[in-house]
Protein backbone atom coordinates (compact mmCIF):
# COMPACT_ATOMS: atom_id res chain seq x y z
CA UNK A 1 0.00 0.00 0.00
CA UNK A 2 1.74 3.53 -1.11
CA UNK A 3 2.23 6.20 1.47
CA UNK A 4 -0.75 8.71 -1.15
CA UNK A 5 -2.96 5.82 -0.54
CA UNK A 6 -2.84 5.90 2.90
CA UNK A 7 -3.30 8.91 3.62
CA UNK A 8 -5.93 9.63 1.15
CA UNK A 9 -8.49 12.26 2.35
CA UNK A 10 -11.25 10.13 0.92
CA UNK A 11 -9.85 6.87 3.21
CA UNK A 12 -11.48 7.26 6.87
CA UNK A 13 -10.51 5.81 10.15
CA UNK A 14 -13.16 3.29 11.08
CA UNK A 15 -12.31 5.01 14.90
CA UNK A 16 -13.51 8.10 13.34
CA UNK A 17 -16.06 9.10 15.52
CA UNK A 18 -20.30 10.18 14.01
CA UNK A 19 -20.63 13.72 13.91
CA UNK A 20 -22.97 14.99 16.64
CA UNK A 21 -25.73 16.68 16.34
CA UNK A 22 -25.90 19.72 18.79
CA UNK A 23 -27.36 23.53 19.06
CA UNK A 24 -30.15 24.12 17.11
CA UNK A 25 -30.02 21.11 15.26
CA UNK A 26 -30.45 19.16 18.07
CA UNK A 27 -33.63 21.69 19.03
CA UNK A 28 -34.85 21.10 16.25
CA UNK A 29 -34.94 17.08 15.87
CA UNK A 30 -35.85 16.88 19.56
CA UNK A 31 -39.07 18.99 18.89
CA UNK A 32 -39.89 17.23 16.10
CA UNK A 33 -39.21 13.98 17.27
CA UNK A 34 -41.16 14.16 20.37
CA UNK A 35 -44.44 14.25 21.66
CA UNK A 36 -45.35 17.50 23.58
CA UNK A 37 -46.17 17.58 27.12
CA UNK A 38 -50.03 18.28 28.09
CA UNK A 39 -52.39 17.32 31.27
CA UNK A 40 -54.28 14.03 31.15
CA UNK A 41 -51.23 11.84 30.19
CA UNK A 42 -48.98 9.31 32.47
CA UNK A 43 -46.70 10.53 35.29
CA UNK A 44 -43.42 9.49 35.27
CA UNK A 45 -42.08 7.51 38.58
CA UNK A 46 -40.01 10.14 39.79
CA UNK A 47 -40.71 13.75 39.12
CA UNK A 48 -39.01 17.29 40.66
CA UNK A 49 -40.98 20.51 41.23
CA UNK A 50 -38.77 23.35 41.75
CA UNK A 51 -40.48 26.46 43.57
CA UNK A 52 -39.89 29.33 45.45
CA UNK A 53 -40.19 28.83 49.62
CA UNK A 54 -42.30 31.97 50.35
CA UNK A 55 -45.02 30.48 48.47
CA UNK A 56 -47.09 27.19 47.89
CA UNK A 57 -46.50 26.84 44.07
CA UNK A 58 -44.59 23.58 44.60
CA UNK A 59 -46.61 21.60 46.55
CA UNK A 60 -49.80 22.87 44.68
CA UNK A 61 -48.58 21.80 40.95
CA UNK A 62 -47.48 18.71 42.14
CA UNK A 63 -50.60 17.61 44.15
CA UNK A 64 -52.57 18.96 40.83
CA UNK A 65 -50.30 16.96 38.47
CA UNK A 66 -50.45 14.20 41.01
CA UNK A 67 -54.20 14.35 40.75
CA UNK A 68 -53.99 14.63 36.58
CA UNK A 69 -52.24 11.26 36.34
CA UNK A 70 -54.45 9.19 38.89
CA UNK A 71 -57.58 10.57 36.65
CA UNK A 72 -55.78 9.57 33.58
CA UNK A 73 -54.58 5.84 34.94
CA UNK A 74 -58.26 6.05 36.38
CA UNK A 75 -59.17 6.45 32.66
CA UNK A 76 -56.99 3.65 31.42
CA UNK A 77 -57.91 1.15 34.36
CA UNK A 78 -60.85 -0.69 35.68
CA UNK A 79 -63.69 2.12 36.61
CA UNK A 80 -63.61 1.29 40.14
CA UNK A 81 -63.04 4.28 42.95
CA UNK A 82 -59.80 4.82 43.98
CA UNK A 83 -59.39 4.70 47.86
CA UNK A 84 -55.22 4.54 48.25
CA UNK A 85 -53.67 6.86 50.90
CA UNK A 86 -51.06 9.37 49.57
CA UNK A 87 -48.28 10.10 51.67
CA UNK A 88 -46.75 13.52 52.08
CA UNK A 89 -43.55 13.82 53.66
CA UNK A 90 -41.54 16.91 55.00
CA UNK A 91 -38.73 17.50 56.55
CA UNK A 92 -38.36 20.22 59.41
CA UNK A 93 -37.06 23.20 57.29
CA UNK A 94 -39.93 22.87 54.48
CA UNK A 95 -42.38 22.94 57.15
CA UNK A 96 -40.65 26.32 58.22
CA UNK A 97 -41.00 27.72 55.16
CA UNK A 98 -44.42 26.83 53.98
CA UNK A 99 -46.24 25.41 56.45
CA UNK A 100 -47.66 21.91 57.31
CA UNK A 101 -50.79 20.98 54.86
CA UNK A 102 -54.26 22.04 55.67
CA UNK A 103 -56.40 18.90 55.30
CA UNK A 104 -60.09 20.90 54.63
CA UNK A 105 -58.05 22.93 51.51
CA UNK A 106 -57.01 19.62 50.08
CA UNK A 107 -59.34 18.51 47.18
CA UNK A 108 -62.85 16.54 48.65
CA UNK A 109 -61.51 13.27 47.15
CA UNK A 110 -58.12 13.84 49.20
CA UNK A 111 -58.44 15.00 51.96
CA UNK A 112 -59.56 11.59 54.39
CA UNK A 113 -56.53 9.85 52.49
CA UNK A 114 -54.08 12.00 53.62
CA UNK A 115 -50.68 11.22 55.73
CA UNK A 116 -48.49 13.26 56.73
CA UNK A 117 -45.02 12.62 58.30
CA UNK A 118 -42.72 15.31 59.52
CA UNK A 119 -39.25 15.06 59.47
CA UNK A 120 -36.50 16.15 61.61
CA UNK A 121 -33.56 15.94 59.16
CA UNK A 122 -33.43 15.90 54.96
CA UNK A 123 -32.01 11.68 55.36
CA UNK A 124 -35.21 11.10 57.56
CA UNK A 125 -37.23 12.72 55.29
CA UNK A 126 -35.30 10.47 52.18
CA UNK A 127 -35.94 7.17 54.88
CA UNK A 128 -39.63 7.92 54.92
CA UNK A 129 -39.85 8.64 51.03
CA UNK A 130 -38.22 5.54 50.04
CA UNK A 131 -40.26 3.47 52.29
CA UNK A 132 -43.66 4.97 51.07
CA UNK A 133 -42.69 4.18 47.83
CA UNK A 134 -42.30 0.52 48.52
CA UNK A 135 -45.57 0.45 49.71
CA UNK A 136 -47.73 -0.35 46.48
CA UNK A 137 -51.35 0.99 48.63
CA UNK A 138 -50.45 4.42 48.30
CA UNK A 139 -51.63 6.32 45.36
CA UNK A 140 -48.60 8.37 45.16
CA UNK A 141 -46.18 10.18 47.52
CA UNK A 142 -45.38 13.98 47.50
CA UNK A 143 -42.17 15.05 49.63
CA UNK A 144 -40.64 18.45 50.01
CA UNK A 145 -37.34 19.06 50.90
CA UNK A 146 -35.44 22.68 51.31
CA UNK A 147 -32.51 23.42 49.93
CA UNK A 148 -29.53 21.28 48.15
CA UNK A 149 -28.79 19.10 51.72
CA UNK A 150 -25.53 16.59 51.07
CA UNK A 151 -28.21 13.78 51.72
CA UNK A 152 -29.92 14.13 48.56
CA UNK A 153 -27.01 13.59 46.17
CA UNK A 154 -27.41 11.38 42.61
CA UNK A 155 -27.06 8.30 44.17
CA UNK A 156 -30.47 8.99 46.79
CA UNK A 157 -32.21 9.92 43.70
CA UNK A 158 -31.46 7.22 42.50
CA UNK A 159 -32.47 5.00 44.90
CA UNK A 160 -36.12 6.55 44.60
CA UNK A 161 -36.56 6.56 40.98
CA UNK A 162 -35.80 2.81 41.32
CA UNK A 163 -38.14 2.36 44.35
CA UNK A 164 -40.77 4.24 42.65
CA UNK A 165 -40.34 2.24 39.24
CA UNK A 166 -40.02 -1.24 40.88
CA UNK A 167 -43.28 -0.35 42.96
CA UNK A 168 -45.44 1.69 40.71
CA UNK A 169 -45.78 4.15 43.39
CA UNK A 170 -45.26 7.87 41.36
CA UNK A 171 -43.28 10.31 43.13
CA UNK A 172 -43.78 13.85 43.56
CA UNK A 173 -40.24 15.60 44.98
CA UNK A 174 -40.81 19.35 45.19
CA UNK A 175 -37.36 21.30 45.77
CA UNK A 176 -37.74 24.40 47.78
CA UNK A 177 -34.93 27.15 47.25
CA UNK A 178 -32.88 24.56 45.48
CA UNK A 179 -30.56 24.33 42.90
CA UNK A 180 -31.18 22.06 39.67
CA UNK A 181 -28.36 19.38 40.42
CA UNK A 182 -27.67 16.39 38.97
CA UNK A 183 -30.71 13.85 39.86
CA UNK A 184 -32.26 10.59 37.98
CA UNK A 185 -35.95 11.96 37.68
CA UNK A 186 -37.78 11.39 34.42
CA UNK A 187 -39.23 15.03 34.77
CA UNK A 188 -38.06 18.21 36.31
CA UNK A 189 -40.10 21.36 36.69
CA UNK A 190 -39.35 25.10 37.26
CA UNK A 191 -42.77 26.47 38.76
CA UNK A 192 -44.38 30.30 39.87
CA UNK A 193 -47.69 31.33 40.97
CA UNK A 194 -49.68 32.86 38.60
CA UNK A 195 -52.35 35.12 38.33
CA UNK A 196 -55.66 33.64 38.73
CA UNK A 197 -58.34 34.17 35.89
CA UNK A 198 -60.98 36.65 36.90
CA UNK A 199 -64.03 34.66 38.27
CA UNK A 200 -67.13 34.38 35.68
CA UNK A 201 -69.79 36.00 38.54
CA UNK A 202 -67.59 37.97 40.95
CA UNK A 203 -64.66 39.28 39.34
CA UNK A 204 -62.90 40.31 42.79
CA UNK A 205 -63.17 37.15 44.05
CA UNK A 206 -60.38 34.65 44.11
CA UNK A 207 -59.90 32.44 41.58
CA UNK A 208 -58.87 29.05 40.98
CA UNK A 209 -54.82 28.20 40.97
CA UNK A 210 -53.03 29.25 38.45
CA UNK A 211 -48.65 28.39 37.82
CA UNK A 212 -46.69 29.45 35.49
CA UNK A 213 -44.21 26.21 34.84
CA UNK A 214 -41.01 25.02 32.89
CA UNK A 215 -40.58 21.84 32.14
CA UNK A 216 -36.71 21.83 31.56
CA UNK A 217 -35.66 18.40 31.23
CA UNK A 218 -37.74 15.08 30.45
CA UNK A 219 -36.86 11.89 29.17
CA UNK A 220 -40.14 11.56 26.97
CA UNK A 221 -40.63 15.38 25.98
CA UNK A 222 -39.38 17.98 24.53
CA UNK A 223 -38.80 21.22 27.17
CA UNK A 224 -41.34 24.07 27.42
CA UNK A 225 -43.51 26.62 28.90
CA UNK A 226 -46.89 26.40 30.14
CA UNK A 227 -49.62 28.41 32.23
CA UNK A 228 -51.64 25.81 34.53
CA UNK A 229 -54.61 26.13 36.05
CA UNK A 230 -56.46 23.54 38.20
CA UNK A 231 -60.43 24.30 38.49
CA UNK A 232 -60.79 21.05 40.89
CA UNK A 233 -61.97 18.92 38.13
CA UNK A 234 -59.32 19.08 36.05
CA UNK A 235 -55.42 20.41 34.83
CA UNK A 236 -55.80 22.89 31.77
CA UNK A 237 -52.72 24.14 30.09
CA UNK A 238 -52.37 26.90 27.51
CA UNK A 239 -48.93 28.41 26.11
CA UNK A 240 -47.38 31.32 27.18
CA UNK A 241 -48.14 34.79 25.39
CA UNK A 242 -44.38 34.87 23.75
CA UNK A 243 -42.53 38.03 24.59
CA UNK A 244 -38.94 39.41 22.45
CA UNK A 245 -37.31 38.75 25.61
CA UNK A 246 -38.77 34.79 26.02
CA UNK A 247 -37.59 34.62 22.35
CA UNK A 248 -34.68 35.58 23.27
CA UNK A 249 -33.75 33.18 25.71
CA UNK A 250 -32.15 30.15 25.98
CA UNK A 251 -33.63 27.16 24.75
CA UNK A 252 -32.55 24.22 27.09
CA UNK A 253 -32.84 21.49 24.64
CA UNK A 254 -29.28 20.11 24.75
CA UNK A 255 -30.10 16.59 25.91
CA UNK A 256 -28.73 15.24 22.98
CA UNK A 257 -25.11 16.44 23.79
CA UNK A 258 -22.03 14.32 25.12
CA UNK A 259 -23.17 13.78 28.73
CA UNK A 260 -20.18 11.25 29.42
CA UNK A 261 -22.27 8.73 30.21
CA UNK A 262 -24.72 9.96 32.14
CA UNK A 263 -28.32 9.30 32.31
CA UNK A 264 -30.21 12.46 30.15
CA UNK A 265 -32.83 12.83 32.55
CA UNK A 266 -30.70 13.20 35.10
CA UNK A 267 -29.22 16.43 33.94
Amino acid sequence: MSRSYMFHPAVHSPKTPPLAVTGEGAAALLRTRLPHWRPGLAAPAHSEVFASGDQASGAGLALALARDALKAAGRSGPAQEDRRQLLWVQDRAAVRLTGRPYRHGLPPELRHRLIHVEARTPEDALFALEEGLRCRDLAFVLGEIAGNPRALDFTASRRLSLAAEKHGVPLWLVRLEAQPELSSARMRWKVAAAPSAPTRWNTTAPGHPAWHAELFRARSYPPGEWSLSDDGNSLAAARPHSSPERAAAPDHVDLVRAVCGRSLAAL
